[in-house]
């Protein structure tokens, strides 16, 4: 794929709709006369015209069909009315009876012919977006599921360097895969398109655009959700590997952690997207040994989610509501944490350097005990199952670092003040009953360290 993606950050991002309208389109101009003819030219329950609709998908076939298109290699501007027109049909398309109707017209061949030849990139988004809410109801998905030729445009469409095209097509696949009745479909035929993997990657790494990051990971977060042999498959393809149009294949753990850095500060739930995908690469083999590969990016990403946790979700003085804002974010932070914990050695502190992340899962557990979780469950009405697995995960992340603890990191946890008398009782409190070998290996090495503070916890938990 040649070029940025960037391109359309320079203004507004523009929408089905047309500039003024931030509403349902009104209905087309009525050409018809009585009741009766309203009755038979409404598409279904709706105020549209039949005849208006059919009329602009002929005058879209005529853009793209004149003579002058074609003498201009398929160059051609859009003009303001056939772009609000246009932009009609798409806002309408959102309604069933519509999509419906546009089955019915042949919409979808109509739409593959004006993308492949109309060289507007406007156009080609309207287009897309189209087809993005006819695909929405499962009976027209599944119709437009089974039109080979368009699926194999619009996977090759990924290869655009228009930014606003690239969010409708992740978007409209997006839709589709995510419909049980043909998501094996497309699954298998994403298996077969090779460079989309390139494709996708690159978006990752190159993208500033925080949209269009956020709805291919998206995308990529449901596919290796769906076909975990997939995602193996991306896993292995190595970077040095060329694909059959020459282009390198990029990294896959790199380019995700760019792209988590650039939504970071921007977009928390495209970040939250990221470290989810990040989370299923730790549940395969293959997986792991990519983030412990001493030239890889786990190191970089280890380093980046853990600032992530401690500077931007667990501040001293709002963590408890933070924590209920952002506990999605945080749960897929710690899960990826705690992974590649157990899968770098290196990573495993020989010094102090594990000091902090000690304190900051200390201070999570903490909050989590806290009245104001126990008020907003109660009022809720049943246990947060987020806030339930969150305490489950840094229960076990605080026992992994607690059983390869040193008696000289636990002295800088007591010197930092992460170690006092109300802490210990959280720390050990929460590592009784299921982690009793974390428990004992902590309070031999607090006996060595401070053995008055041992004292108190084995009069608390006297085992």
């Amino acid at each position: 794929m040649d070029g940025s993606v960037d391109g359309a950050e320079e203004e507004p991002k523009k929408t089905g709709h047309s500039p003024e309208m931030e509403r349902n389109p009104s209905p087309p101009p009525d050409e018809a006369n009585g009741d009766e003819a309203e009755d038979t030219d409404a598409i279904g329950d709706t105020v549209y015209s039949k005849h208006w609709l059919f009329s602009t998908l002929t005058r879209l076939i005529q853009m793209v069909t004149r003579p002058s298109v074609e003498e201009s290699e398929g160059q051609m501007e859009l003009s303001d009315d056939d772009e609000e027109d246009l932009c009609r049909v798409w806002d309408m398309a959102m309604d069933r009876d519509v999509a419906g109707l546009l089955q019915e017209f042949k919409a979808p061949d109509i739409l593959l012919g004006v993308i492949a030849k109309s060289g507007c990139p406007r156009l080609t988004e309207i287009c897309v977006g189209i087809l993005g809410n006819i695909a929405c109801f499962p009976d027209t998905c599944l119709t437009l599921s089974q039109n080979e030729d368009l699926c194999a445009v619009l996977l090759l469409l990924f290869g655009d360097n228009d930014p606003p095209t690239l969010l409708e097509t992740s978007r409209l696949i997006l839709t589709c895969v995510s419909q049980k009745d043909v998501s094996s479909l497309w699954l298998q035929r994403i298996r077969q398109q090779k460079p989309l993997r390139s494709n996708l990657l690159f978006i990752m790494c190159s993208s500033t655009n925080t949209d269009l990051l956020e709805k291919v990971g998206e995308l990529v977060d449901k596919l290796f959700d769906l076909d975990e042999e997939l995602m193996k498959s991306w896993i292995a393809a190595e970077p040095s590997e060329e694909s059959d149009d020459g282009d390198s294949c990029l990294d896959l753990a790199s380019c995700l952690f760019e792209a988590a850095k650039q939504l970071r500060s921007e977009n928390p739930n495209g970040l939250e997207v990221y470290l989810h995908i990040l989370h299923l690469l730790t549940t395969v083999n293959e997986g792991i040994q990519m983030f412990a590969s001493s030239d890889g990016a786990g190191k970089a990403i280890w380093n980046f989610v853990f600032e992530v946790i401690s500077e931007d979700l667990c501040q001293l003085n709002d963590l408890a509501v933070v924590l209920h804002e952002r506990k999605g974010t945080l749960l897929q932070a710690f899960s990826v944490l705690q992974a590649l914990y157990r899968c770098q050695e290196q990573w495993r502190s020989k010094d102090d350097s594990n000091v902090p992340l000690f304190g900051t899962i200390l201070r999570v557990i903490q909050c989590l005990q806290s009245d104001y979780t126990d008020e907003s469950s109660s009022k809720e009405g049943a246990q947060d199952e987020q806030l339930q697995t969150l305490e489950e995960i840094t229960t076990e992340f605080l026992s992994d670092v607690c059983s390869r603890t040193t008696k000289d990191t636990v002295a800088a946890w007591v010197k930092e003040g992460y170690l006092t008398e109300k802490s210990c009782l959280t720390a050990f409190g929460c590592l009784l009953p299921n982690c009793k070998t974390s428990f004992e290996h902590l309070l031999l090495m607090l006996s060595e360290t401070d053995p008055e503070l041992a004292d108190k916890v084995k009069k608390s938990f006297p085992v």
